[in-house]
């Protein structure tokens, strides 16, 4: 038995190490760490904004509109579900009559969770 915590010990010491060697490395090839770049621009110029090779202008600290959050979400809830559909079509002959019904219970709460969406217009993309 302890042979099996041996394996979970070794396991969350690679963990460890590995984490430990990111942030090492991370400040290692930082500006302020021992093999970063020093840099003789302005601290305005590293922290600009930088998209596409063009400069901005005006704020970068723009509100969105919470369309495009109720998008995201909607998109990942029903993506994560779907995937749920995958291993139950690949063991659909062993479960049988219940796992059938199961699964158009399951299809049945995300169609509710469509409809209701729909009647909020979260779905309107405007």
């Amino acid at each position: 038995m302890l042979e099996q915590y041996g394996y979970v010990l070794v396991f969350l010491l690679a963990g460890i190490f590995f984490i430990l060697m990111a942030f090492l490395t991370g400040w290692l090839l930082s500006p302020n760490g021992l093999l970063g770049v020093k840099y003789k621009y302005k601290k305005e110029v590293m922290v600009d904004t930088y998209e596409c090779g063009v400069e901005t202008y005006g704020t970068s600290w723009i509100r969105f509109n919470v369309s495009f959050y109720l998008y995201a979400l909607l998109f990942v809830i029903f993506d994560i579900e779907t995937v749920f559909l995958y291993p139950w079509a690949v063991s659909f002959k062993q479960l049988g009559m219940s796992g059938f019904l199961e699964m158009i219970v399951f299809i049945s709460i995300l169609l509710v969770g469509l409809a209701y969406a729909w009647k909020k217009e979260a779905l309107k993309w405007e």
